[in-house]
């Protein structure tokens, strides 16, 4: 009787814990750019979608900033993750990019620009030796990188041959307000920033003087120590969704493709970083 009992308590065991142990989920982040309540409603519909595509168990979670948003993703506590091309190349040791967002007119890119007051004798790159110039952040791919990749290809390290002074809050807008008031002699912005704040200051009074190297959007990557299954799978799911796909709208992007990380290389050289050797 004992046996039997001993028996039973095996068979319970093994066929129970596969249900009472779940295997643990995935968490799935983006880089918190915007407040809780909006990221909440961008990548809940899409952790829905790739845990129903892909029957992979993905949960929607919220960092606080971004150091903390790096640290997680390196230590492997978030297995799928929604960044910028600057802080996908700092995770791309622990993670790496299965697709590429495409979103606005430059699609798979983007690009920043430099812009001046509108009576500026600023007129070219070689200008800007020796000036005072308002960024968005180091870290900005738009408000920063894209403009120093630029320089250097004329032949000027702008953090050796400039002054620069991050924005308050890291704001675009707090850019285009420095170069018009004269507390900035240029300033780095994003190039759809341009207009933000054309009721504050009058379009006319700011002027354009480069359209500045182009750059890899948004990368949606995940753990290099994720099963290579269960990487395709998510990828597939990814590239399967059609345009104007609610999941879709809800990110506000038009589409994924995919993506390689040899295309954020462009990001590793405007911010210094060795280019990894590849097989």
């Amino acid at each position: 009787m004992k046996k039997i009992v001993g028996l039973t308590l095996i068979l319970f065991t093994i066929c129970f814990s596969n249900q009472a142990f779940p295997e643990a989920a995935y968490q799935l982040s983006m880089l918190p750019r915007y407040s809780f309540e909006e990221i909440n409603k961008r990548i809940t519909p899409l952790a829905a979608y790739l845990s129903k595509k892909t029957g992979i168990a993905i949960e929607p979670v919220f960092i606080n900033n971004f150091s903390q948003y790096e640290k997680q993703l390196n230590t492997g506590s978030i297995g799928i993750g929604y960044e910028n091309p600057y802080i996908y190349i700092l995770v791309s040791k622990s993670h790496e990019v299965v697709a590429m967002t495409l979103k606005g007119e430059g699609k798979d890119k983007f690009r920043g620009i430099i812009i001046v007051k509108a009576d500026s004798d600023i007129v070219a790159i070689d200008d800007l030796k020796g000036k005072r110039i308002s960024i968005v952040a180091k870290s900005s791919a738009c408000g920063f990188l894209s403009q120093k990749l630029t320089m250097l290809e004329h032949g000027l390290n702008v953090e050796k041959d400039c002054t620069i002074t991050e924005a308050i809050d890291n704001k675009q807008e707090n850019v285009i307000f420095a170069v018009y008031t004269g507390d900035a002699d240029a300033g780095f912005i994003r190039e759809s920033a341009l207009n933000r704040i054309d009721k504050f200051v009058p379009p006319a009074m700011i002027r354009v003087i480069n359209q500045s190297a182009w750059l890899p959007n948004w990368a949606l990557s995940v753990s290099r120590s994720m099963p290579e299954e269960k990487k395709e799978a998510i990828k597939k799911a990814l590239i399967d969704l059609k345009e104007n796909d609610p999941v879709l709208k809800a990110l506000k992007i038009i589409k994924f493709r995919p993506a390689a990380d040899k295309e954020y290389d462009s990001i590793r050289k405007a911010s210094g970083m060795t280019i990894p050797k590849r097989n």
